[in-house]
């Protein structure tokens, strides 16, 4: 592509990142994609992130936010300063390989319904898997439970081709995920109550509600760190439980809210009891709060026109079936053989 194609803002969410700034913008500035800007959108970081930016990098663009506001907020706040034609919300601790922008934005100029797009995403430290925040392109499951072409659950496929075609998906990552700007803010863009995990998974939702489509791009190719920002505990258990159900109040119609509701609710309860006896005793804290705060959250945001919704399965990405069952019980470990088995595709 050339400098008339569409312009691009790489949106780079940092907060104490430094280490993953000094390691991997370069690899971004040195993206073969001639119209584009990078910008780093700083959360208020308490490290010398942003003294780093402005010594070693002057040409990257800086939004300075006045507090951590979280990855929905801070992409918010960010993106409503920035006018182009697509954004990229890329983590710090995203290794970009050069030709990486092309495929996707050609693709979603290509095929207009297509708003939402991502690249093919491996492990940093094992470049030959598939990395656990979006794979090859996410999907979900009938009770809302997310997984990824190469990724369901904690099982991690090795990248041998066999997802390398475009494809829609129900979600896109967002580790790195391509968007058009004027969708961003059609639909609102990110909610802003989840604060971090899943924020994504429920904007595409919200997209394809809006009648568009997402879509995974595997030309291109990026390498993520993972867990970068945010690591494994107590808080994040909360949010992942919580914005889950958060997200299914959000968007199901109401007659799957008043029985898929419940039942995930009795398999999160089931999930609480096994912690317990494992001895993780901040994990059933955890999600006891976060159905605390899930009545909290009903009690003053429910949705008004639940019963409007399209049903899922009229969704991209979407599995027919329980993914819990597919895997914990019937022992399938990988997409293929879930999605080929229980779609019946």
């Amino acid at each position: 592509m050339t400098d008339s194609s569409p312009e691009v803002a790489i949106v780079i969410l940092n907060y104490n990142g430094k280490k993953f700034l000094e390691r991997f913008l370069p690899h971004v500035l040195a993206s073969t994609y001639g119209n584009k800007r990078v910008i780093v959108a700083d959360n208020a970081s308490a490290d010398d992130s942003v003294a780093f930016v402005r010594a070693q990098h002057p040409g990257v663009e800086l939004i300075l936010l006045p507090e951590n506001y979280g990855f929905a907020g801070g992409y918010n706040k960010a993106l409503q300063q920035v006018q182009s034609d697509y954004y990229v919300l890329l983590n710090s601790d995203v290794e970009v390989t050069p030709g990486w922008i092309e495929p996707v934005i050609e693709w979603l100029q290509l095929h207009p319904q297509y708003v939402v797009g991502q690249p093919k995403i491996l492990a940093w430290n094992e470049k030959d898997h598939f990395e656990y925040a979006g794979a090859a392109g996410g999907w979900i499951d009938y009770l809302g439970y997310p997984f990824a072409r190469g990724r369901v659950f904690t099982t991690l496929e090795a990248d041998n081709n066999q997802y390398n075609n475009n494809v829609p998906v129900f979600w896109a990552s967002g580790a790195a995920m391509f968007i058009k700007a004027a969708v961003y803010h059609e639909v609102g863009g990110l909610d802003e109550y989840f604060f971090a995990h899943q924020e994504e998974i429920d904007l595409c939702w919200r997209i394809q509600l809006a009648g568009y489509k997402v879509a995974c791009c595997p030309a291109s190719v990026v390498y993520h760190v993972g867990g970068g920002t945010l690591p494994k505990g107590h808080r994040k258990t909360l949010l992942n439980f919580r914005n889950n159900l958060v997200m299914l109040l959000k968007n199901l119609p109401a007659n799957e809210q008043r029985w898929k509701i419940p039942l995930r609710i009795a398999l999160d309860h089931v999930f609480a009891l096994k912690c317990i006896a494992a001895g993780d005793i901040e994990s059933y804290k955890a999600i006891w709060q976060a159905h605390r705060a899930v009545r909290e959250w009903k009690r003053t945001h429910r949705p008004q026109q639940a019963a409007a919704l399209l049903p899922m399965a009229k969704l991209d990405g979407v599995l027919q079936a329980s993914l819990v069952i597919a895997y914990f019980l019937k022992g399938k470990k990988r997409f293929t053989e879930i999605i080929s088995q229980e779609n019946n595709t």
